[in-house]
């Protein structure tokens, strides 16, 4: 199914950020400082007020005397006692950082130096026309870019960096040419509070239309001869639950609702058949989903329902239309866990004949229907597959193949039904991005581009291994590692600091691919690890299910017990391991120094996820309705409320040591609301008994993903290294 391209944060979104080092432990006081009130001193870290709260569930009460910072006000955040304990934080951020400015812009420098600057994507076909996009030396944002596929001069048909003047925080969201290729909708959001406006430019004469669609959090899908846009608005909290049509040149007020969702945790998504024919409309949450279709030539039309949703059941749809009629196309986990591959007729949609049986070994991800042939996509013992189908024998497979014993590979931006080379990326933990065409007549494997480094960097200095950790419970762990060949020399001898990182939730897996910032860490001495840990679909689906919901702890456990299996094979050793992880990598990071703090040196956990219990006890959160098939609901069942209890990060703060922590949060966030990471971290100031650091830094004008801009998203990675070298006392390093 084809959509338009949006290039904001998913529903799960991992941040990939990197590492944490042990130092030299630097002194807080803990003088008692009222933030509401008093200035916060350049010697002493703020320490939150104390206010009475409790409540009680199933006959439990709980106590939560940070509850006050959470703005009832919210999503403004306008409470005069909350801004000043934030800023107060933010102040206690940078007097502490202060001394390591020189490194974080050392660092910053590295990393800068490692990005070519005047970069630019590989053109696509699309239509009668090429597109891409550049960044020029020194910009923040790109610029997009097409020509015509006959010959002629580039067009600049948007500049992130115009609609960014004068914005503290920028991002673009959906991004979506029309079938003619006259116009471009696209969608922009200028607070990190991840309510898009969407705007319409014709690019025949560069004209902005007056058309403004408010509060999208969606695709823009052109449909009726370019003619209306489909997309989703999103409600007072951020749950997209229906489809919407806007026409063009008419004012948002007339938008019409094709469809909506009465189920709170469900959301709703559409885009286009691989035909273009056909506007796919589906629902769902974490394990159920559903389908609907309607003509994209009569989007007001009647909708067909592939099947009714069956709880646990997921499906998703494409359309294939040939001479001899129209087939769906299925993608479901109704028979086996790890996906099948089904058709039926359009007329009989939930007749399913399997195409592909489920198998124990491929765990199969997705399909893409072109003319003449159709791909399967998903991974064989954790590592991914591109294959090849014909239609007349779809059970005889055509591989993709690759060299590297461990990498990251899938398709990308294909935008034609009718194609013969397929575009894919492919990178591994050290083979920089690269992208290819792989022409399907021949087999060839054409290499259009690989990253550039333009300081430079040799393969050859650095060996990549895939390690397996025996979990507490038996299970084995898979565990990607990146290094310097030299490790051992640069740090004298074996046991040096390893980062550690991983997400373990949603069935998100981290590919082990290629990062250049990494580089600022492993060319120190540092080995850079991601844990394939439960939580995630690395393994398949039933992976992930073995880190959800009764089965959470399993992710936690697998973390932990991994860093401490890399200890054991010599990698680092005892309070050499550093972590990160951000939004329900962050909730990891809380976890894991509850359970076992002195194996880490350092841990900085990004927007994290800490505070699971009050957040999935407040059914009026952005984050709640739609989670609870991912964490359990609370509120109805005490199993869920105790479980949850047990291994909340925020809950479960004890008198104990603690590593040096950076932790980060946006005012905007509304995904991890802000409070989650203040409440912990005034906990754990209250609670711990150790004077390593503890650092809270709140984005007072973005969102989840922290700062827009590559050069101040690179910025706020330094910023990280360095609070790693400096707590692993390699500041001068």
């Amino acid at each position: 199914m084809k959509s338009s391209f949006v290039a904001s944060s998913a529903l799960i979104f991992a941040l990939s950020l990197v590492p944490s080092q042990i130092a030299a432990q630097t002194t807080e006081d803990h003088a008692e400082v009222t933030t509401s009130k008093d200035t916060v001193s350049p010697t002493s870290p703020p320490v939150a007020e104390k206010r009475e709260h409790s409540f009680t569930h199933h006959g439990i009460t709980i106590s939560d005397p940070y509850y006050w910072l959470k703005d009832p006000s919210y999503p403004t955040v306008d409470d005069a006692d909350i801004l000043d304990y934030v800023k107060a934080e933010n102040a206690w951020f940078e007097a502490r950082m202060a001394p390591q400015k020189a490194l974080t812009d050392t660092l910053f420098e590295e990393m800068k130096a490692r990005i070519k600057e005047d970069d630019s994507t590989v053109p696509q076909k699309d239509g009668e026309w090429l597109y891409w996009s550049e960044f020029e030396e020194g910009a923040q944002y790109r610029k997009h870019y097409r020509k015509p596929v006959a010959g002629g001069d580039p067009v600049l048909i948007l500049d992130e960096n115009e609609l960014a003047e004068g914005h503290e925080y920028f991002r673009l969201g959906a991004f979506s040419i029309s079938d003619s290729g006259r116009y471009l909708a696209y969608s922009t959001d200028t607070s990190g509070g991840e309510r898009y406006t969407a705007r319409i430019k014709d690019l025949e004469t560069g004209e902005l239309l007056d058309d403004e669609i408010p509060e999208t959090l969606s695709g823009l899908v052109w449909l009726a001869d370019d003619t209306m846009i489909a997309y989703g608005r999103v409600d007072e909290n951020w749950r997209v639950n229906n489809v919407r049509l806007h026409t063009v040149g008419k004012p948002a007020s007339d938008d019409i609702e094709i469809f909506k969702e009465d189920d709170i945790t469900f959301r709703v998504g559409s885009g286009l058949s691989a035909q273009e024919d056909w506007l796919v409309i589906s629902t769902g949450d974490n394990e159920t989903s559903e389908v609907r279709l309607v003509r994209a030539d009569n989007p007001t039309g009647e909708q067909i329902l592939v099947k009714p949703r069956k709880k646990g059941v997921e499906y998703s749809v494409d359309v294939r239309t040939t001479d001899t009629g129209t087939e769906l196309w299925i993608w479901t986990n109704d028979e086996h866990i790890n996906f099948r591959l089904a058709k039926a007729p359009l007329d009989n949609s939930s007749a399913w004949e399997t195409v592909l049986e489920g198998s124990d070994e491929f765990y199969l991800t997705s399909f893409d229907l072109f003319k003449d042939f159709f791909v399967t996509e998903g991974r064989l013992d954790g590592l991914d597959q591109i294959q090849i189908r014909t239609y007349d024998t779809p059970t005889s497979a055509r591989p993709i193949g690759f060299a590297e014993a461990s990498y990251s590979t899938g398709l990308t931006n294909n935008p034609e039904y009718d194609m013969s080379a397929l575009r894919l990326s492919y990178e591994s933990m050290v083979t920089p991005d690269s992208v290819y065409d792989y022409h399907v007549t021949s087999g060839e494997l054409e290499l259009l581009k690989q990253q550039e480094i333009p300081s430079g960097y040799d393969a050859s200095l650095y060996t990549t291994e895939r390690v397996t950790i025996e979990a507490r419970d038996g299970t084995k762990v898979p565990v990607s590692v990146v290094m310097r060949k030299d490790r051992d020399e640069m740090n004298g001898g074996p046991g040096g600091p390893l980062h550690l990182y991983a997400y373990g939730a949603y069935g998100y897996a981290v590919p082990p691919g290629f990062s250049t910032t990494r580089l600022s860490l492993v060319d120190r001495g540092f080995a850079f690890a991601i844990a394939h840990i439960r939580g995630g679909d690395d393994l398949g689906r039933r992976w992930y299910l073995q880190g959800k919901l009764n089965e959470r702890t399993n992710t936690f456990n697998d973390f932990v017990d991994a860093g401490r299996g890399l200890i054991a094979q010599g990698f680092t050793s005892e309070g050499k391991v550093t972590a990160s992880g951000g939004s329900a990598g962050g909730e990891l990071m809380g976890a894991i120094i509850n359970q076992d703090p002195s194996q880490y040196g350092a841990i900085v956990a990004h927007v994290p996820f800490v505070d699971v219990l009050n957040t999935m006890l407040d059914k009026d959160l952005p984050l709640t309705p739609g989670e609870w098939q991912e964490w359990g609901n609370p509120i109805e069942s005490k199993q869920a409320f105790a479980y949850i209890l047990s291994y909340s990060p925020y809950d479960q703060v004890v008198a104990q040591d603690y590593p040096p922590m950076l932790v980060t949060a946006g005012l905007n966030d509304p995904r991890v609301t802000y409070w989650e990471p203040a409440k912990w971290v005034a906990k754990l100031r209250e609670v711990k008994t150790d004077d390593n650091e503890l650092l809270l830094k709140t984005n007072m004008g973005a969102g989840h993903g922290g700062k827009s801009g590559r050069w101040n998203s690179v910025y706020e990675v330094a910023e990280e290294y360095s609070f790693i070298l400096w707590q692993m006392g390699m500041a001068g390093e």
